[in-house]
Protein backbone atom coordinates (compact mmCIF):
# COMPACT_ATOMS: atom_id res chain seq x y z
CA UNK A 1 0.00 0.00 0.00
CA UNK A 2 1.30 3.47 -0.89
CA UNK A 3 2.08 5.92 1.90
CA UNK A 4 0.30 9.18 2.44
CA UNK A 5 2.53 12.06 3.53
CA UNK A 6 6.31 12.34 3.62
CA UNK A 7 6.12 15.65 5.50
CA UNK A 8 3.70 14.78 8.31
CA UNK A 9 1.17 17.49 9.10
CA UNK A 10 2.04 19.73 6.15
CA UNK A 11 0.07 20.55 3.00
CA UNK A 12 2.12 18.44 0.61
CA UNK A 13 2.11 18.42 -3.20
CA UNK A 14 3.31 15.38 -5.12
CA UNK A 15 4.87 15.97 -8.56
CA UNK A 16 5.68 13.76 -11.53
CA UNK A 17 6.21 14.14 -15.28
CA UNK A 18 5.40 12.21 -18.45
CA UNK A 19 7.06 12.17 -21.85
CA UNK A 20 10.69 12.67 -20.94
CA UNK A 21 12.01 9.96 -23.26
CA UNK A 22 9.79 10.82 -26.22
CA UNK A 23 11.10 11.96 -29.59
CA UNK A 24 8.09 14.21 -30.18
CA UNK A 25 5.63 16.30 -28.23
CA UNK A 26 5.65 18.42 -25.11
CA UNK A 27 6.64 17.14 -21.71
CA UNK A 28 3.78 17.21 -19.20
CA UNK A 29 3.92 17.34 -15.41
CA UNK A 30 1.29 17.34 -12.70
CA UNK A 31 1.14 18.50 -9.10
CA UNK A 32 -1.45 17.01 -6.74
CA UNK A 33 -2.39 17.79 -3.14
CA UNK A 34 -4.47 15.03 -1.56
CA UNK A 35 -6.33 15.20 1.77
CA UNK A 36 -4.10 14.34 4.74
CA UNK A 37 -5.85 11.07 5.60
CA UNK A 38 -6.48 10.04 1.98
CA UNK A 39 -6.46 6.39 1.00
CA UNK A 40 -7.10 4.73 -2.35
CA UNK A 41 -5.82 1.19 -2.80
CA UNK A 42 -6.14 1.45 -6.60
CA UNK A 43 -3.63 4.30 -6.89
CA UNK A 44 -0.24 3.24 -8.21
CA UNK A 45 2.53 4.32 -10.55
CA UNK A 46 0.79 5.06 -13.87
CA UNK A 47 3.12 2.64 -15.70
CA UNK A 48 1.70 -0.23 -13.64
CA UNK A 49 -1.91 0.53 -14.64
CA UNK A 50 -3.96 -0.20 -17.74
CA UNK A 51 -5.02 2.74 -19.88
CA UNK A 52 -8.64 2.25 -18.85
CA UNK A 53 -7.75 2.24 -15.14
CA UNK A 54 -5.62 5.40 -15.53
CA UNK A 55 -8.55 7.32 -16.98
CA UNK A 56 -10.92 5.99 -14.29
CA UNK A 57 -8.47 7.11 -11.62
CA UNK A 58 -8.00 10.53 -13.24
CA UNK A 59 -11.68 11.30 -12.56
CA UNK A 60 -11.36 10.10 -8.96
CA UNK A 61 -8.16 12.09 -8.35
CA UNK A 62 -9.65 15.29 -9.77
CA UNK A 63 -12.75 14.82 -7.60
CA UNK A 64 -10.93 13.95 -4.38
CA UNK A 65 -7.82 16.17 -4.54
CA UNK A 66 -7.56 19.32 -2.45
CA UNK A 67 -5.89 20.83 -5.53
CA UNK A 68 -4.34 19.61 -8.79
CA UNK A 69 -2.80 21.15 -11.89
CA UNK A 70 -0.90 20.22 -15.06
CA UNK A 71 2.14 22.05 -16.47
CA UNK A 72 3.46 21.81 -20.03
CA UNK A 73 6.82 22.57 -21.69
CA UNK A 74 6.93 22.58 -25.50
CA UNK A 75 9.37 20.80 -27.83
CA UNK A 76 10.91 24.19 -28.75
CA UNK A 77 11.60 24.89 -25.07
CA UNK A 78 12.98 21.38 -24.56
CA UNK A 79 15.46 21.96 -27.40
CA UNK A 80 16.59 25.22 -25.80
CA UNK A 81 16.95 24.17 -22.16
CA UNK A 82 17.28 20.31 -22.35
CA UNK A 83 14.81 17.71 -21.13
CA UNK A 84 15.91 17.62 -17.47
CA UNK A 85 15.40 21.37 -17.09
CA UNK A 86 12.18 21.14 -19.10
CA UNK A 87 10.79 18.39 -16.85
CA UNK A 88 11.51 20.47 -13.74
CA UNK A 89 10.05 23.59 -15.40
CA UNK A 90 6.86 21.64 -16.23
CA UNK A 91 6.56 20.68 -12.55
CA UNK A 92 7.10 24.31 -11.49
CA UNK A 93 4.39 25.38 -13.95
CA UNK A 94 2.01 22.82 -12.47
CA UNK A 95 2.81 24.07 -8.95
CA UNK A 96 2.21 27.66 -10.11
CA UNK A 97 -1.39 26.77 -10.98
CA UNK A 98 -2.38 25.03 -7.73
CA UNK A 99 -5.36 26.72 -6.07
CA UNK A 100 -3.93 25.78 -2.65
CA UNK A 101 -0.33 26.66 -1.80
CA UNK A 102 1.70 23.66 -0.66
CA UNK A 103 3.92 23.79 2.41
CA UNK A 104 6.12 20.96 1.12
CA UNK A 105 6.78 19.19 -2.19
CA UNK A 106 7.69 15.58 -2.97
CA UNK A 107 8.98 14.73 -6.44
CA UNK A 108 9.42 11.48 -8.34
CA UNK A 109 13.06 10.92 -9.32
CA UNK A 110 16.33 12.35 -8.07
CA UNK A 111 16.48 15.87 -9.54
CA UNK A 112 14.53 19.03 -8.76
CA UNK A 113 15.18 22.74 -8.37
CA UNK A 114 13.96 24.74 -5.38
CA UNK A 115 10.49 26.20 -5.82
CA UNK A 116 9.50 29.39 -3.95
CA UNK A 117 11.58 28.42 -0.88
CA UNK A 118 9.19 25.53 -0.17
CA UNK A 119 10.97 22.47 1.27
CA UNK A 120 11.17 19.59 -1.19
CA UNK A 121 12.34 15.98 -1.30
CA UNK A 122 13.12 13.87 -4.36
CA UNK A 123 12.13 10.20 -4.09
CA UNK A 124 13.41 7.62 -6.58
CA UNK A 125 10.44 5.52 -7.79
CA UNK A 126 8.26 7.79 -5.67
CA UNK A 127 5.27 7.10 -7.94
CA UNK A 128 5.22 3.59 -6.48
CA UNK A 129 5.64 4.80 -2.86
CA UNK A 130 3.51 7.91 -2.24
CA UNK A 131 -0.13 8.50 -3.14
CA UNK A 132 0.23 12.11 -4.27
CA UNK A 133 3.14 11.30 -6.62
CA UNK A 134 1.20 8.32 -8.03
CA UNK A 135 -1.78 10.64 -8.58
CA UNK A 136 0.47 13.18 -10.33
CA UNK A 137 1.92 10.44 -12.55
CA UNK A 138 -1.60 9.44 -13.65
CA UNK A 139 -2.65 13.01 -14.46
CA UNK A 140 0.58 13.80 -16.33
CA UNK A 141 0.37 10.57 -18.34
CA UNK A 142 -3.32 10.80 -19.29
CA UNK A 143 -3.24 14.49 -20.22
CA UNK A 144 -0.15 13.92 -22.32
CA UNK A 145 -1.76 10.89 -23.99
CA UNK A 146 -4.79 13.04 -24.88
CA UNK A 147 -2.45 15.60 -26.43
CA UNK A 148 -0.50 13.00 -28.45
CA UNK A 149 -3.77 11.47 -29.69
CA UNK A 150 -4.76 14.92 -31.02
CA UNK A 151 -1.39 15.29 -32.75
CA UNK A 152 -1.80 11.78 -34.23
CA UNK A 153 -4.86 13.01 -36.12
CA UNK A 154 -2.69 15.72 -37.71
CA UNK A 155 0.26 13.38 -38.44
CA UNK A 156 -1.07 9.79 -38.61
CA UNK A 157 2.03 8.37 -40.32
CA UNK A 158 4.12 8.45 -37.10
CA UNK A 159 1.81 6.06 -35.18
CA UNK A 160 1.59 8.46 -32.23
CA UNK A 161 -1.78 7.08 -31.17
CA UNK A 162 -0.02 3.90 -30.08
CA UNK A 163 3.57 5.02 -29.35
CA UNK A 164 2.71 8.46 -27.88
CA UNK A 165 5.93 9.87 -29.35
CA UNK A 166 8.29 7.30 -27.85
CA UNK A 167 11.14 5.91 -29.99
CA UNK A 168 9.55 2.78 -31.47
CA UNK A 169 10.83 1.18 -34.67
CA UNK A 170 7.73 2.35 -36.56
CA UNK A 171 8.17 5.93 -35.31
CA UNK A 172 11.82 6.06 -36.39
CA UNK A 173 11.06 4.52 -39.77
CA UNK A 174 8.42 7.22 -40.35
CA UNK A 175 10.99 9.92 -39.50
CA UNK A 176 13.34 8.39 -42.09
CA UNK A 177 10.59 8.30 -44.70
CA UNK A 178 8.69 11.54 -44.03
CA UNK A 179 11.17 13.71 -42.11
CA UNK A 180 10.25 15.53 -38.93
CA UNK A 181 7.23 17.55 -37.83
CA UNK A 182 7.12 20.81 -35.85
CA UNK A 183 6.50 18.63 -32.78
CA UNK A 184 9.74 16.63 -32.96
CA UNK A 185 12.55 17.42 -30.51
CA UNK A 186 15.45 18.46 -32.70
CA UNK A 187 17.99 18.07 -29.90
CA UNK A 188 17.22 14.33 -29.67
CA UNK A 189 18.87 11.44 -31.50
CA UNK A 190 15.75 10.96 -33.61
CA UNK A 191 16.94 8.08 -35.80
CA UNK A 192 18.69 6.13 -33.05
CA UNK A 193 22.00 6.21 -34.90
CA UNK A 194 23.89 8.31 -32.36
CA UNK A 195 23.66 11.43 -34.54
CA UNK A 196 21.51 14.50 -34.32
CA UNK A 197 18.92 14.55 -37.11
CA UNK A 198 20.36 17.88 -38.25
CA UNK A 199 22.36 20.73 -36.82
CA UNK A 200 19.81 23.23 -35.55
Amino acid sequence: MLKNNYYIGKIEAGCDEAGRGCLAGSVYAAAVILPNDYQNDLLNDSKQLTEKRRYQLREIIERDAVAWAVGIVTPEEIDKINILNASILAMHRALDQLKVRPEAIIVDGNRFKPYNKIPHTTIVKGDGKYLSIAAASILAKTYRDDYMNRLAEEYPQYDWRSNKGYPTKKHREAIKQFGITPYHRKSYNLLGDGQLYFDF
